[in-house]
């Protein structure tokens, strides 16, 4: 029985060799497949904890931007506040002047002058720290992650104070500016108007519009974009973010370069057309939360106020100039509000700023971005 066992095994050796090398293959390869698969598995699993450590990142830093906007309202309001101080006008209204006529047509001018600048750089507020402080979140995702064995961060605390400090520009020399160019053309088309002529809603709707054309007016070639009031030119920045402490004489300092590097890339941010279709949208929003604030002292009369005519009956509604103003002056107080108003909440929420955030974010805690 082994000599027969034996002879057939000589006689399909051949095919027992194949079949043995057959198996052999089969064996490895399975065993080459399993650790490819088991390696692709953990490389996946691997980025599915990168994706949502960064995702996590990400919405930590978004609710660090609303508390930063909020925190600076308060700051926002004083500035506005002081440059276009209306109580002293009304205070002294109170005291029955004889140039009474003249007090309220200055009044009328610092009134919505003071409203809209308060919704010009609450917009600019909103998007400008969506900017600058995911930029820094991305450098700092960037130092905890995928740079975290390098002895030099990206962005050192000092660098960190250093760059966001520049929201000074807005709340400053940006705003003066802001204030000077709004007063202007809010005298141009408010000025002519009688304080005893009745205006609806849809009249002021038509002086806001005319009275934005001519600040964001683009075409003519003296025009400052909206981005001017945000951040400072470069010259002035490279003079004014080097380091206090540091001698001139030693030149800039190594966080003094970085920092400027950080204030040249915000810029090439805020250039950026997106960046004026958020903006844009964040003050379309703006002024039309503005006129819905205003439209809560529009009241149609008694025999009108009824649910199915209210709404059209509030554009028939009209009231003298003169009773608009101090509705207009306060606005700034729901404007500028630290603790979270409906216009606060409706900027804060717009998808677009949301998204842009998101895009900033992601190219500024790429690794890639790191390389070049």
């Amino acid at each position: 029985m082994l000599s027969s066992t034996w002879t057939f095994i000589k006689r399909h050796k051949r095919k027992f060799i194949f079949a043995g090398a057959f198996v052999g293959g089969v064996y490895l390869l399975g065993k080459y497949a399993q650790r490819k698969i088991q390696k692709m598995q953990e490389r996946e699993a691997a980025e599915y904890i990168a994706q949502a450590r960064r995702q996590f990142h990400f919405e930590s830093n978004q609710r660090t931007c609303n508390m930063t906007v909020l925190s600076m309202l308060p700051t926002l309001r004083e500035a506005i506040v002081h440059h276009l101080n209306s109580e002293s006008l009304t205070a002294l209204l109170k005291s029955r002047p004889a140039n009474k006529l003249e007090i309220w047509e200055d009044l009328k001018i610092i009134s919505f002058t003071r409203s809209i600048v308060a919704v010009y750089s609450t917009c600019m507020l909103v998007v400008l720290l969506r900017v600058q402080l995911n930029i820094i979140g991305g450098y700092l995702y960037l130092d905890n992650s995928v740079t975290k064995n390098r002895t030099a961060p990206l962005a050192p605390p000092e660098v960190q104070q250093q760059y966001l400090s520049s929201i000074k520009h807005l709340l400053g020399v940006g705003l003066i500016e802001l204030i000077s160019v709004v007063k202007k053309a809010v005298f141009e088309i408010l000025g002519p108007i009688s304080l005893k002529q009745s205006l609806s809603l849809q009249d002021l709707e038509q002086q806001l519009s005319q009275i934005r054309q001519l600040v964001e007016n683009t075409g003519s070639s003296k025009h400052r974009p909206l981005s001017w009031y945000m951040i400072s030119d470069e010259e002035s920045t490279l003079a004014d973010q080097v380091n206090e402490t540091a001698s001139v004489a030693c030149g800039l300092t190594e966080n003094d370069i970085t920092t400027i590097k950080l204030l040249n890339e915000t810029r090439d941010m805020l250039d950026n057309p997106d960046f004026n279709t958020v903006l844009n949208t964040c003050l379309n929003r703006g002024f039309s939360r503005f006129l819905d604030n205003v439209a809560d002292f529009f009241s149609p009369p008694k025999a009108d106020c009824t649910p199915c005519s209210s709404p059209e009956s509030l554009s028939n509604v009209s009231l003298p100039l003169a009773k608009i103003i101090p509705i207009a002056n306060g606005q700034i107080h729901s404007i500028c509000s630290e603790i979270p108003s409906q216009f606060v909440q409706d900027l804060l929420m717009i998808d677009q700023v949301k998204e842009f955030a998101a895009n900033v974010y992601e190219a500024f805690s790429s690794p890639h971005e790191l390389q070049k």
